[in-house]
């Protein structure tokens, strides 16, 4: 299945792709947050769409939504495909680099970037996100598919001056307001083959920048979600986004290039669709 999620801001409803067109399925479960996925929300939700219920219709024109409630946590693996630890200018971890993305930088696949107050270096990152879908404390690599939910598209937007040059942790140039696109669905993990082998690329104003493939991880999925349960708790609908590929705005030579207002990011990756962000100037 691919879940959806529909309405504006405040006013969200559950849905499902099907075929090309979204449809409510508000009347089957709440939403999609800790609580569906904690209580087998997809199974669940399976064996009622099996009855093949009459849904409604989403009209084209309603805004897409993040599609997921708000996460106990948003998790992120830092330099995970080697040649974007080149560009970097940074060693290969030895083991994988995490830091955390505040939660309230999660906004639909196609809302604007606001470009954070005081930014003079806002970057961009496609990356495949892994959704969570049982808790999982001390998990073994081999067993590490049975806690996953599902993936989706990410754009873990950057500022790397707040990030790199104002000490502290990465977690300060990765948080702010709308730097964490979702979607535009969760496919759920049946549907993707190989998660270790999908094509991920991202545009800016119409020239790829990135091209990739998650074949070239450092540490694959099962791997970080198993290494991430001996540090903490994994918690049903927890986001963890796996890391991006050469082709970033730092990375740029001669000189980096960074976002500015009017820019229009595409991104995509196999199996779980497309998004677009318009860069918008912060207005107080």
């Amino acid at each position: 299945m691919k879940l959806i999620r529909f309405g504006e801001p405040g006013h969200e409803k559950p849905g499902i792709l099907l075929d090309g067109k979204r449809y409510d399925t508000s009347a089957i479960t709440r939403d999609y947050d800790e609580t569906f996925f904690t209580e087998d929300g997809i199974a669940k939700l399976q064996a009622a769409l099996a009855q093949k219920p009459s849904l409604p219709e989403v009209p084209a024109a309603i805004r897409w939504a993040a599609p997921q409630v708000r996460p106990s946590k948003i998790i992120c693996i830092g330099l995970n495909y080697a040649d974007h630890a080149r560009e970097s200018n940074m060693e290969l971890p030895k083991e994988p680099i995490v830091f955390f993305k505040s939660t309230t930088a999660l906004v639909g696949p196609n809302d604007d970037l606001v470009i954070p107050k005081n930014s003079v270096k806002t970057d961009w990152e496609v990356e495949l996100a892994v959704i969570i879908g049982k808790k999982a404390t001390y998990v073994e690599e081999k067993d590490a598919a049975g806690y996953i939910a599902g993936y989706a598209l990410h754009n873990d937007y950057s500022e790397r001056a707040f990030q790199l040059e104002r000490g502290g942790q990465w977690v300060k140039g990765k948080s702010c307001d709308t730097f964490a696109p979702l979607g535009p669905w969760i496919a759920t993990a049946d549907e993707i083959k190989d998660v270790n082998n999908l094509r991920l690329w991202l545009t800016v104003n119409g020239k790829t920048m990135q091209d990739g493939n998650t074949s070239n991880f450092i540490f694959n999925v099962n791997y970080v979600v198993a290494y991430l349960s001996q540090f903490m708790t994994l918690l049903p609908g927890d986001i963890i986004s796996t890391g991006t590929p050469a082709g970033v705005g730092l990375g740029q030579k001669p000189n980096p290039i960074y976002i500015k207002a009017g820019d229009v990011m595409e991104l995509g990756i196999d199996g779980l669709g497309t998004s677009k962000q318009v860069a918008k100037a912060y207005q107080p």
